[in-house]
């Protein structure tokens, strides 16, 4: 069934920069109109520096009900989200914003439950293993704490940015002691490898991880959409490395944001 725009549709907005890669408007608009909801998700390009204005007059904007963050808002998110969830603030960053009736955000962070599904969703689970993840963002730092929260043994976290490394890592290691420490763009000796930056995103990129050593034992991860297979993944998948590619992990974050954005359980509850 398709939206029917009239007055009464409400506005989910999706803030990014760039915004042209996300797949998610016409897909999570079918899951609000399918559950009874006149709803549209609608992607809105938005720098950084115009962001805190973006979602200041959003939270005025009476028929937006909701709104998602992604590259690169989503830690500048949490600042301006009223009532995150303890999930968000430990991650320090928040992806997801439902306004409540006083006109206040309340926001969650749903990128390392979609991740991990996604990943389950591909017939592999990270408990018990050894785990590189390359990028410790808005992004990221969900996915490092879900990896760990699932029973990995370790975590392995690179980040270009040290200072940003070393304080995902403090926080971990609090939840997670003896768990969690620096790595390298090194995969040698890890069984699972995330990619959760968005390097690999345009023509031209680097690498973010030193590829050409996957093993075929290894299940190599990203969170990109598009393109759908990087060039990181494209190499792992010719050495035999199972993969999940961006999509994977949209695709089992959907309902979570649908949940999220709305206050409502209006999509299936992925656990």
């Amino acid at each position: 069934m398709d939206v029917t725009l009239t007055g009464e549709t409400v506005l989910f907005p999706i803030a990014g920069d760039p915004i042209g890669q996300v797949k998610s408007p016409g897909l999570l608009t079918g899951i609000l109109v399918a559950c009874g909801i006149n709803g549209l998700v609608i992607p809105t390009h938005v720098t950084a520096a115009a962001y805190p204005a973006f979602v200041a007059a959003m939270k005025t904007t009476r028929n937006v009900r909701g709104l998602i963050a992604t590259v690169p808002h989503k830690q500048a998110t949490l600042a301006l989200c009223d009532f995150p969830t303890e999930r968000a603030e430990f991650a320090g960053s928040v992806n997801v914003m439902h306004k409540r009736e006083d006109g206040t955000w309340e926001g969650d962070n749903t990128d390392g439950q979609g991740y991990l599904n996604g990943v389950a969703a591909c017939g592999y689970e990270v408990a018990g293993k050894r785990a590189l993840l390359v990028g410790v963002g808005g992004a990221g730092a969900a996915i490092a704490y879900e990896i760990l929260a699932r029973g990995a043994a370790y975590l392995a976290v690179h980040d270009a940015d040290e200072a940003r490394r070393d304080a995902a890592i403090a926080r971990l290691d609090a939840r997670f002691p003896g768990q969690v420490g620096a790595g390298s763009a090194d995969p040698t000796g890890y069984d699972f490898i995330g990619n959760a930056t968005p390097v690999g995103m345009r023509d031209g990129d680097p690498l973010p991880i030193e590829a050409a050593k996957y093993q075929s034992h290894q299940f190599v991860a990203d969170c990109i959409t598009k393109p759908e297979i990087t060039p990181q993944l494209a190499i792992a998948q010719a050495k035999g490395c199972a993969t999940m590619p961006g999509l994977g992990m949209f695709n089992a974050q959907a309902d979570l944001l649908v949940n999220a954005m709305t206050g409502m359980k209006a999509g299936k509850q992925n656990t």
